[in-house]
């Protein structure tokens, strides 16, 4: 087989130069019917035979093929794989390698796509959207610094599909009420509602996956998209493309924000910092396919298309709790204490994505911050104090080590430190304690503070003090217009009553 370049010097001596066959055979040592050949047929460029070389899959060749079809006929996930497939293989006697059966499944599937004009998963039809049309919505892991420490986060990112416009809003846990207050977020920030959402199947939303787009959509997240008035669009399984611009975002987002995210003192800041940088972003960076835009700009024209917010949806997630005797509602493995009166009877527990809304009967008895802790250990007992003072007025002993009355206000601390060396001092700073059920806690802890720097501290002393500093200031005089004042002021004199009757009697 003579190459490229010897070719084209056998055609120019011949055809442009007119020598003879015989002469260009002389000079290159090659038989005149090889330069025959190769100047009659037209060949500009030498063609090598396919190089066909035996292997140990030859012998088994049947049934691969034979497997592949059938396997082509059950579900993805009943399906065996290529490394199953291969294993078969070597029962019956294969001696070859991996590479090799892979390669022939590959072929065979390329063939099959082929013959039935089909492609296979690695080919996406490109999707354009009308501005205010929709927004995509997915979920991701990502790493941050809290407090000192490195945490996993689960974050909820939004996009619009016009403009977009994007934001990122970290969270500990992916559960309904982080759902519910994301899109609380998000729409306020995105400036309203498009028409419709495109979610994948997540367990917050879907409840069980039917044929087709054919869903059970969990109630309280359609109680949602009823409150934002859009219509809520699953993916199919395993088909992320289908919402490819929020896919994107995750992957973009990491070098975007969270590789050069600083050192945050909690949540709350991390989130702030997540909502700023994400603004900023949509001046910084151009639209992927109009690029005379930027994101800002076209979210700009896009933002008078969205349906205005409504009020935030109340997303929370309730659940029916008993409390203990020791006044005290166990969730997610840490315990929240409610007010003694309830001890021992079910109330509802209301659970929101930054707060625990303790109710019964409809009204609020409760209310706490949620603590999170990632190192699933026996959890964290949060009191309130104040919620066993009812307790205390019939256990005053109980002050001296109450675990509650740990986390009492320093002012009440140094107080029950002097009444604890008298006799029924307990008994007095439950009393002084029991003044917050109905008077402001700041006033009877200034109150206490006052005592305190009197030397004098007693229940008497503080609530002379306590009366002082919440006695209300007398009205001002009024002021009578002129036209209005009395020309004859009335007299308080009784007798004038007797006047006017006819008969007097005798005392």
């Amino acid at each position: 087989m003579i190459n490229v370049a010897l070719l084209s010097v056998i055609r120019r001596w011949h055809l442009r130069d007119g020598m003879s066959i015989r002469e260009i055979s002389r000079r290159t040592g090659l038989s005149r019917n090889t330069v025959r050949k190769y100047l009659t047929s037209g060949v500009v460029e030498p063609k090598y035979p396919a190089r066909t070389v035996a292997n140990k899959l030859d012998a088994f060749a049947s049934k691969p093929e034979g497997w592949l079809k059938s396997e082509a006929k059950k579900g993805r996930k009943q399906r065996r794989n290529t490394r199953q497939l291969f294993n078969d293989l070597v029962v019956l006697g294969f001696e070859g390698s991996y590479d090799r059966v892979a390669a022939f499944a590959r072929n065979w599937r390329q063939n099959q796509h082929e013959a039935t004009k089909t492609t296979g998963r690695g080919a996406f039809v490109p999707l354009t959207f009308a501005p205010g049309e929709a927004f995509q919505f997915d979920w991701s892991e990502d790493w941050a610094v809290i407090c000192g420490e490195r945490t996993k986060l689960q974050v909820a990112q939004f996009k619009l599909a016009h403009s977009r416009a994007f934001l990122l809003r970290a969270y500990p846990l992916q559960t309904h009420e982080m759902l519910f207050d994301a899109h609380n977020h998000a729409f306020r920030v995105l400036g309203g509602v498009p028409q419709r959402g495109i979610f994948d199947n997540m367990r917050t939303a879907v409840d069980k996956i039917k044929k087709g787009k054919a869903r059970d959509v969990n109630m309280r997240f359609q109680v949602m998209v009823n409150h934002f008035v859009f219509e809520a669009e699953f993916c199919n399984p395993a088909s992320g493309w289908e919402k490819g611009q929020i896919e994107k975002n995750v992957q973009d987002s990491r070098h975007r924000l969270w590789q050069v995210a600083p050192v945050f003192e909690n949540l709350e800041d991390l989130n702030a910092w997540l909502e700023r940088r994400c603004i900023e972003l949509w001046s910084e960076l151009r639209h992927p396919q109009r690029r005379e835009f930027t994101i800002r700009e076209l979210w700009e024209q896009e933002r008078g298309t969205l349906m205005a917010a409504p009020s935030a949806f109340d997303g929370f997630v309730e659940h029916t709790k008993r409390v203990s005797p020791t006044c005290l509602v166990h969730f997610d493995r840490n315990r929240y204490s409610v007010p003694a009166t309830f001890a021992n009877r079910p109330i509802s527990l209301r659970v929101y994505a930054d707060r625990l809304v303790m109710a019964t009967e409809g009204q609020e008895i409760a209310q706490h911050e949620r603590y999170f802790d990632g190192r699933h250990d026996g959890g964290k007992t949060i009191y309130d104090w104040r919620h066993y003072l009812a307790v205390l007025q019939r256990k005053p002993g109980a002050l001296r080590n109450g675990a509650p009355f740990l986390e009492l206000p320093e002012g009440f601390k140094r107080l029950q430190a002097l009444l604890g060396k008298r006799v029924g001092g307990d008994r007095e700073m439950v009393e002084i304690l029991a003044l917050v059920m109905h008077h402001d806690e700041q006033a009877v802890l200034a109150a206490v503070e006052l005592a305190l720097e009197s030397g004098m501290p007693s229940k008497l002393h503080i609530l002379n003090l306590l009366g002082r500093l919440t006695e209300v200031a007398p009205p001002a005089p009024a002021h009578t217009p002129r036209h209005l004042a009395l020309s004859v002021e009335p007299q308080a004199n009784v007798i004038r009553y007797d006047n006017l009757r006819e008969v007097r009697h005798a005392a």
